[in-house]
Formats: C-alpha cells, structure tokens, sequence
C-alpha cells in the first residue's frame, strides 16, 4: 500500500495503537502461562529438580525462534511474522495441556518452547514500532510498544488463578487452564496482526526510504545482517548492551525468589517484590525512550550500566532485609529498561534499512541465548557461592559494555 507523505503521521498512529494492543494481549498470554509453569512442570514430572525445565524452555524457544521470524519478516514484512510467531504461540500452549493431560514431561518441554514463540512476537514488536518512527523519535517509539506490556504482565499472573477454575470438569489440570486461555490470547493477537497491522511498517519503511536504502533481496539477507553488525562498532555494542542487561536481569531475577525464601519471605511478600521488579522494567521505559531521544542512546546505555551496578550492589549484600532486596531488584528492571530501550534504538540507528530485520532477529537471539545460559548459571553459582556471589558476577558481567560504551563515547568525542 503506497503511503504519502501527508498519510504518514496518520499512519504512525494506526500502526501504533495496532502494535500497543496487539502488545498488551500478547504480554498476557505469556505471563498468564509463565506463572504457573514451574508448577506444572513439577506436577508432571514429579519433582523440584526439573521444574525449573519448563521455563528455561521457554527461554530457548524464544531464542530458537528469533532468526525464522527475522528471516520471515526480512522478507515478507512484519506482519506475517508477528501473525507467525503468535499462532505457534497458541500451538505451544495447546500441546502443553496436551502434555498435562497424558502426563508427558518431553512434551511439556515441546510445548513450552513453542510457547516462547509468544515472548518473540512481543520482543519483535518493538522493532514494528520503530520502522516508521522519526529517527529523533525512534527510541521514544520503541519504549511506548514495551511499556504496553505492563497491563499484560501485571494483570496475567492475576487472572492465572481464574483460568484454572474455568477448566474444571473438563479433565484438564487447574495448573494447565492457564495455558487453554494464553491460546486463545494469541490467536486473537494474531487475528488482529493479520487483520489491522496496515500497511506494514517495515515494507512501507523500506519504500519511503527509496531503491538506494532498500537494497536487493540479497542485502536483506541475514548473511547482509550479520556483515552490518560486523562493520559497524555502534551496532555491536547495541548487541551486547542488549544482551548484556538482559542476562544480568534474568540471572539475578530469577534466583531472588529462592535467596528471599532463605531469609524468611512467604509468597505474598516475594510477589511484591517480583511485582516492584516488573514495574521497573516496563511501567518506566517511555521515561528512557525519552531521555535516549534527548540525551542519546550512549548516554541511557551508560545509565543501564549504573542502574544494573547499582542494582547487584543493593540485593547482593541485602542479606536478610527485604527491603533492600526489593530496591535492588526494582533498578535491577530500571536498568533493564535503559538497556534494552537505548540498546534496541542504538541498534536501529546503526545499520542500513535493508539489513535492519535480520539484524534485529539476530539480536533476540543472543539475548535470549544469553539470558539462557546465565540462567542456568545463575543456579549453579547460588548453590556453591550464593545470592551475594550470583550478584557479583552479574555486576562483573557489566565491565565489557561500559569499557565499550566509554570507548564509543570517547572515539565520537
């Protein structure tokens, strides 16, 4: 659909209060299954040991997921890769009560996996919403669609409950009802996607910029992607701020509950402070899409780097004071927010329009691998060092990105 340049700002709108509903549902649909996940998986399986299973598969799903998106997307558009990535979302969620009616761990782990197609469509979106945006906007464009998310993420562990009630009698498991409904979450999302995500922002992106910056098939490649990021320094530190403050966030988030446990926390008083944290991370990133469109990406990346210091600081020597712990761990999301706001901007920024998918899918790819990895570590590290050495070795994990953000700094300067 050809677009003028009268029809632009319009434009703008429609798509964004497309991508903010659209982002909104999907948030639901993931935190509506991710909260009792660990619970099933332990059900199914019949032990502690592997519940943690469930939601790390969830975490390589979406990382396994991150490139066919792109590559979809780099093709085709963002459209049919969002409507993609939410139908195997539902897919997912529907083998996962499969699974939890014939008692199936393997394929719970299937499931889950699928599931994180979810998660990829919601993190892809925030690229949507930067296709269109002015440049000097960009960053502001991208902080709103991940700000959608709060109403999602807040409100889906809150109804989890009710949506194991609703499948009572049908000789589903209560801790699977939550999954019957993030499938009927994510075909809506995709119905909507397909049906209102007009025209698509990266193909109409890519035709206002013209023949020179929309390139040949084979600049779009992901073997083009991989070369912009390689040729440009900006790029790769936008990937590692990115990766970086996500596999500090998740490998300290994660373990928090259990170093709460310890000193004497009972749920309610972990589920504040899980729900302070996730406040952090999103209920405040238009404040640093603001200030990367203000102040620069460098300067909101160099934020993140004091923020998730800051954050490994305060928690990991907090010992038994709760409060503390829920102070870390809310700049732990606010240094999250500036990280991945001001990295994904950055990122954007830096590579030519054609290559720009390809680079973005490569980008969910190390985050999540990343935050993978770090999860699984984060385990290990606690159970022979402790919450407080789990913590330092997320604030060493920092050294590299401000080492690289001060060099750009200085170099630009």
């Amino acid at each position: 659909m050809a677009v003028t340049a009268d029809e632009l700002p319009a434009v703008r709108r429609r798509i964004a209060a497309v991508l903010i509903a659209s982002q909104i549902l999907g948030g639901l649909g993931v935190a509506i299954g991710i909260a009792l996940a660990a619970v099933l998986a332990q059900e199914i399986s019949g032990t502690e040991a592997l519940a943690g299973l469930a939601p790390t598969a969830t975490v390589a799903g979406t990382a396994l997921l991150s490139m066919p998106l792109a590559a979809l997307m780099t093709s085709r558009g963002r459209r049919p890769g969002l409507v993609l990535a939410y139908l195997v979302g539902a897919l997912g969620s529907g083998v996962v009560v499969l699974a939890a009616v014939i008692g199936s761990f393997p394929l719970l782990l299937v499931g889950m996996a699928a599931f994180g197609a979810g998660s990829s469509a919601n993190l892809q979106a925030r690229f949507a919403a930067a296709d269109l945006a002015e440049p000097e906007r960009r960053g502001r464009a991208i902080s709103t669609v991940v700000w959608a998310t709060t109403i999602g993420a807040v409100l889906g562990p809150n109804v989890a409950s009710p949506a194991g009630r609703t499948v009572s009698g049908l000789g589903i498991p209560a801790t699977a009802g939550p999954f019957v409904w993030a499938a009927g979450v994510f075909l809506i999302s995709a119905v909507m996607v397909a049906v209102l995500l007009r025209p698509d922002p990266l193909l109409t992106a890519r035709a206002l910029a013209g023949p020179a910056e929309d390139g040949s098939p084979a600049a779009r490649s992901l073997r083009a992607g991989l070369t912009a990021v390689r040729e440009s320094p900006r790029a790769r530190l936008a990937l590692v701020a990115v990766a970086v403050s996500h596999t500090a966030m998740v490998s300290i988030m994660s373990m928090t509950p259990v170093a709460l446990t310890h000193h004497g926390a009972g749920i309610q008083l972990i589920g504040l402070v899980i729900s302070g944290h996730i406040a952090g991370m999103y209920a405040f990133s238009p404040v640093m899409g603001w200030l990367s469109d203000r102040l620069g990406r460098l300067s909101v990346i160099g934020l993140a780097v004091g923020l998730l210091a800051l954050a490994a600081l305060l928690a990991g020597t907090a010992g038994p004071s709760h409060a503390r712990t829920a102070a870390g761990l809310f700049l732990l999301g606010l240094g999250w927010s500036a990280g991945l706001v001001g990295g994904s901007a950055l990122l954007t920024d830096s590579v030519p329009q054609a290559a720009r998918a390809a680079v973005q899918g490569l980008s969910d790819l190390t985050m999540n691998t990343a935050a993978g990895v770090g999860g699984v570590a984060a385990g290990l590290i606690v159970a022979h060092g402790g919450y407080g050495w789990l913590n330092a070795v997320g604030a060493a994990l920092l050294l590299p990105l401000a080492a690289l953000a001060v060099r750009r700094a200085t170099s630009r300067a």
